[in-house]
């Protein structure tokens, strides 16, 4: 990758068509500048990936939603960790780690893991390593998200986050197409649960809530009602547009993607009005 191309891209709405929603594809990078230096192979390096994604919902800005999308891959650094959610079972000599949990398993703000348990490198990676990463993707790509949601607020009043995201089909043992993940009740106001909810059902897709997805780091940040900012997350099974095996869009791609172009229209008509 070119060191002087961006770590993620934006598409504004649709002049004349804005609404308060912001969408964001943290995970669908495909992208791994050359010091990375992994030992897995790229299909594992891949297999992190929320693929294509950013494809299925890019119909976003003609609908005036805002979008945000990764360039870099997540193996890379995870732009859905706090910027300090160190490993301290990968990062030498980190600087107060926030050990989490997914940190502790593997999946901190620079996994050590891939997306299929394979380990990313034969050695440890030191502090600076890792902090150049956050500092030349995860930073400007928050900043960048940052200054959407502050300026729609401020036009509208408020903010809406859509953090989109995908699944393996096994995270629900296939029972389920979305999960909608609103911290439990308190990322956004029950009414943009509810009515996601309803749109994704119209299209004849399952839907759960919160399990095994709450939202992360992002929707965490975010989900601020009572200062103006929503924020949900949105995981897509894999299932429904992906071939795993081949890594490449399965036969359900196209309704997939015609299903989401009317969940979308739906929801910036709500936002718009």
């Amino acid at each position: 990758m070119d060191a002087h191309q961006p770590p993620f891209w934006i598409v504004p709405a649709e002049a004349g068509r804005a609404t308060p929603l912001v969408f964001a594809s943290p995970h669908s990078g495909d992208l791994y500048p050359e010091d990375m230096q992994a030992a897995a192979s790229m299909r594992a390096v891949r297999s992190a990936e929320d693929a294509a994604v950013d494809q299925l919902v890019d119909g976003g800005p003609a609908e005036g939603a805002a979008l945000i999308a990764a360039r870099i891959g997540r193996a890379y650094v995870d732009l859905n960790r706090a910027p300090d959610e160190w490993d301290p079972a990968l990062i030498t000599d980190a600087v107060a780690p926030r050990a989490s949990a997914k940190a502790q398993a593997g999946y901190g703000v620079v996994a050590r893991l891939a997306g299929d348990g394979t380990p990313l490198y034969d050695r440890r990676l030191t502090w600076g390593e890792a902090e150049a990463r956050v500092a030349r993707v995860h930073a400007p790509y928050h900043a960048a998200l940052q200054e959407m949601m502050e300026t729609a607020r401020v036009r509208f009043g408020r903010a809406v986050l859509i953090d989109w995201h995908s699944m393996p089909a096994r995270a629900t043992n296939g029972a389920v197409d979305v999960v909608l993940g609103d911290r439990h009740g308190t990322s956004c106001e029950a009414l943009l649960t509810r009515r996601l909810r309803r749109l994704f059902e119209a299209q004849g897709l399952t839907v759960g809530l919160n399990r095994p997805y709450a939202g992360g780091y992002a929707t965490q940040s975010w989900g601020r009602p009572d200062e103006g900012f929503q924020a949900i997350q949105v995981e897509l099974s894999r299932g429904l547009y992906w071939d795993d095996a081949a890594w490449a869009p399965s036969p359900g791609w196209t309704r997939c993607r015609s299903a989401l172009r009317r969940v979308i229209a739906g929801l910036c008509a709500d936002q718009s009005a």
